[in-house]
C-alpha cells in the first residue's frame, strides 16, 4: 500500500476476486447439500448426473457454433477448427451455416443471415447429438 494514498489497485483487485470467489463458494443450494438435520434428503440426483441448472451438450454446442459463424461470416476463410475449441463435427455444422448464412445475407440481408445461423446452428446441433454426438477423441 502506499503510504498517504490510496491503497494499490492490485490489492484492491485481489480483494475483490476473493471475495468473489469465496461468495460463490459458498452458495450452495439446497439441492446439493445431501440429507437434511430432520433426516429427510435433499440429496443430488445419485450416479454423477449433472444438476438441473446444467447446459445440455446440444445448447453449447449450437452457442460456440453459433458465435463463430457469426465471427466468420464475412471472412473468406474458415480458420483452423482446433483453433476455435471447435471438435472436427461441430466445425462440420459450422461451416454448413456458415455456407448457407452466406447466400441468406446475399439474398435477405445481414439480419436474415444472423437468424439463420441461430436456427441452423441449434438444428445442426441437435441432430449431431441424436445421432450420437462426439466419440472418442477432440476430433470428432
Amino acid at each position: 500500500m502506499a503510504t498517504g494514498g490510496a491503497p494499490w489497485p492490485g490489492a484492491v483487485l485481489g480483494l475483490a476476486l476473493l471475495t468473489g470467489v469465496l461468495a460463490t463458494g459458498c452458495t450452495e443450494s439446497a439441492a446439493t447439500r445431501g440429507p437434511t438435520a430432520n433426516g429427510g434428503s435433499s440429496a443430488a440426483p445419485s450416479g454423477g448426473s449433472p444438476s438441473p441448472s446444467a447446459t445440455p451438450p446440444e445448447e453449447l454446442c449450437a452457442k460456440v457454433v453459433a458465435y463463430w459463424s457469426q465471427e466468420i461470416l464475412d471472412g473468406d476463410t474458415y480458420g483452423d477448427y482446433q483453433s476455435m475449441g471447435l471438435s472436427n463435427g461441430q466445425y462440420e455444422i459450422l461451416r454448413e451455416v456458415v455456407d448457407a448464412a452466406r447466400a441468406e445475407r446475399k439474398r435477405d440481408g445481414r439480419d436474415a443471415a444472423e437468424r439463420l445461423i441461430d436456427r441452423r446452428a441449434r438444428a445442426g446441433c441437435a441432430q449431431w447429438y441424436r445421432e450420437g454426438g462426439p466419440g472418442e477423441g477432440p476430433w470428432q
